[in-house]
């Protein structure tokens, strides 16, 4: 049993969060998350008394005849909604809700590796590729999955139809894929120069060599430069390499790198990497800017900040 990724309370800095990527502590850390305080229950608040307590507080027998008069119509008032609630639910016309089950709070922890592992709840985002690491979603196109692999690298989508790798030797080939993952080691200060150099891997990872060394597209045979620019995502400034990729066999493809600052924590860089096949089976080329454009930070759904769409190259 292992604890699952996520953000937990940094014991050697405290207020600080460390993201434990589910085998170690990585060098990724944010403030801790501020907690919003439950909303008062009105009538109750600081300056207001309970009414039972008001009318005992007027004092006499006026106020307490008052008090059990209204503790009587209210204790009617339930036996008979609960009465209606009896009634509805043996002629099928109406049955009573459950009450919704509470999660409890992820528990702190100074070491994940001593403390079983626990079952984050269920969440809305069945539509998001959520990459918690760096702090960003995009909405998953229609025709598209998230991916379950242990092949692929980072958080990934992909066309939810596989096909026969052009050179055969897998069955699985899929004609796009949209991978979010963490720049690391890579000793580039700007996000011109990871993009240049991510998009070399961002290539022969889908066209080169699969995971498990396959030729499976007959290897790249040349490459041209669609697009080289700057442009802003999730609100951050990032730069973006396109490059269209002849392949010894099939229709070769396009493939993106798309690199910018994280939107958490010390802000590492990130680079989206886009692998889409040529051809007409292979996903809209404009749907790359639709899905660079759509990258938003975490919670946030309305906007990835000015100059977030992707201008032509």
């Amino acid at each position: 049993m292992t604890t699952p990724a996520g953000w937990y309370p940094d014991s050697n800095a405290p207020g600080t969060e460390r993201w434990w990527d589910g085998t170690a502590w990585t060098a990724h850390t944010r403030p801790v998350q501020a907690q919003v305080p439950a909303a008062p229950v009105p009538g109750f608040g600081p300056q207001t008394m309970p009414m039972h307590q008001s009318a005992l507080a007027r004092g006499g027998s006026g106020g307490k005849s008052r008090v059990v008069a209204l503790v009587t119509a209210g204790v009617v008032l339930v036996a008979a909604v609960a009465t209606a609630a009896v009634l509805l639910g043996k002629d099928g016309s109406a049955k009573p809700e459950s009450a919704p089950s509470v999660s409890e709070p992820a528990p702190t922890m100074a070491d994940p590796k001593n403390t079983p592992a626990t079952t984050p709840p269920a969440t809305d985002g069945s539509a998001l590729l959520t990459d918690q690491l760096n702090g960003i979603s995009m909405p998953i196109p229609a025709g598209w999955e998230k991916s379950d692999s242990s092949l692929d690298e980072g958080t990934t989508m992909v066309t939810d139809e596989t096909y026969e790798c052009p050179v055969g030797g897998s069955p699985l080939c899929r004609h796009g894929r949209v991978s979010s993952i963490t720049a690391t080691q890579t000793g580039d200060s700007s996000v011109e120069a990871l993009a240049r150099k991510d998009i070399v891997t961002a290539a022969d990872d889908a066209y080169e060599e699969d995971a498990v060394g396959n030729r499976i597209h007959g290897g790249i045979k040349s490459h041209t430069v669609l697009k080289s620019q700057s442009v802003a995502v999730a609100g951050r400034a990032g730069y973006l390499v396109r490059w269209r990729v002849t392949t010894g066999a099939g229709p070769g493809g396009y493939v993106q790198s798309l690199a910018f600052p994280s939107t958490v924590g010390s802000e590492a860089l990130v680079v989206v990497r886009f692998a889409f096949d040529a051809g007409p089976q292979g996903p809209e080329l404009t749907d790359m800017d639709k899905i660079a454009a759509s990258i938003r930070p975490i919670g946030d759904s309305t906007s990835g900040g000015v100059g977030s769409s992707i201008g032509p190259g």
